[in-house]
C-alpha cells in the first residue's frame, strides 16, 4: 500500500510530491467506522471515514469528529477553513486498502458525483482532442466507438453541447452518466493504462 505523508493535509507522497499542489474542498462518504484505527496515520483512532474527493476523484481517508453524526454517500467539507464534521485528512488511500463496503457504494457514489458536476463532464465532450492519428480521447469512454465518436465530433462542430440530455438527443449516445462513472471507476481500480478524469 502506498504511504502518504498526511500531517499537513497536503496528500504529498513520500519521496516526492504532486505539483502543484491541489486540495479538494469537498469529499463524499462511501464508508465508516465509529471506533477505528487509520491504515495509515500510525496512533490516530476514532471516526475513520472512507471518501472519494469531488474534484480530483482520489480516495482519501478522513478523520471525523466522533460526536457527529454521518452517512453514505454524504458530501462532506474538507477544505483547509471551516470543517464541520472533519477534524484531518489522513491522506491518500489506493482502492485495494479501502473497505469492501466502500467499494461496494463506490460506483453509486461516481454516479453522484458525475450528475452533480455535469458542466465539468459535458466540458470534456466539448474539448476533447485526438490522442493519436487513429485514436481519440473520446474513445477511451466505455461505451463510446468510431462511429459515436465521429457523431459527437460532428455535433459538437454544430454547436457545444449544453448537457448530458442534449448530447444524448443529438448523437444517440445513451446513459452517458454510466458511461462516464465506469470509466472514473476504471481508473480508481486501476484498470486503465492512463487516466483522463482521476488525478494519480
Amino acid at each position: 500500500m502506498s504511504r502518504y505523508n498526511s500531517n499537513r493535509d497536503n496528500y504529498s507522497r513520500h519521496g516526492d510530491t504532486f505539483s502543484p499542489r491541489k486540495f479538494e474542498e469537498y469529499a463524499y462518504i462511501l464508508d465508516y467506522i465509529q471506533n477505528g484505527k487509520s491504515s495509515i496515520v500510525r496512533m490516530r483512532e476514532g471516526v475513520i471515514i472512507h471518501a472519494i474527493g469531488e474534484e480530483h476523484l482520489t480516495l482519501l481517508e478522513l478523520l471525523g469528529i466522533s460526536n457527529e453524526k454521518f452517512s453514505i454517500g454524504e458530501r462532506v467539507y474538507i477544505g483547509k477553513d471551516g470543517r464541520e464534521k472533519i477534524i484531518s485528512v489522513l491522506g491518500r488511500l489506493d482502492y485495494n486498502h479501502i473497505s469492501q463496503s466502500a467499494k461496494n457504494e463506490l460506483p453509486i457514489v461516481i454516479e453522484k458525483i458525475v450528475n452533480v458536476n455535469e458542466k465539468r463532464f459535458i466540458d470534456y465532450f466539448n474539448s476533447a482532442q485526438p490522442m493519436t492519428p487513429r485514436v481519440h480521447s473520446l474513445e477511451l469512454i466505455p461505451g463510446i466507438g468510431k462511429t459515436y465518436m465521429k457523431s459527437i465530433l460532428d455535433e459538437r462542430d454544430k454547436r457545444k453541447f449544453e448537457s448530458f440530455s442534449d448530447l444524448q438527443n443529438r448523437t444517440g449516445l445513451r446513459d452517458v452518466t454510466k458511461l462516464i462513472a465506469k470509466r472514473i471507476y476504471d481508473e480508481i481500480s486501476g484498470e486503465t493504462r492512463m487516466n483522463i478524469f482521476v488525478r494519480k
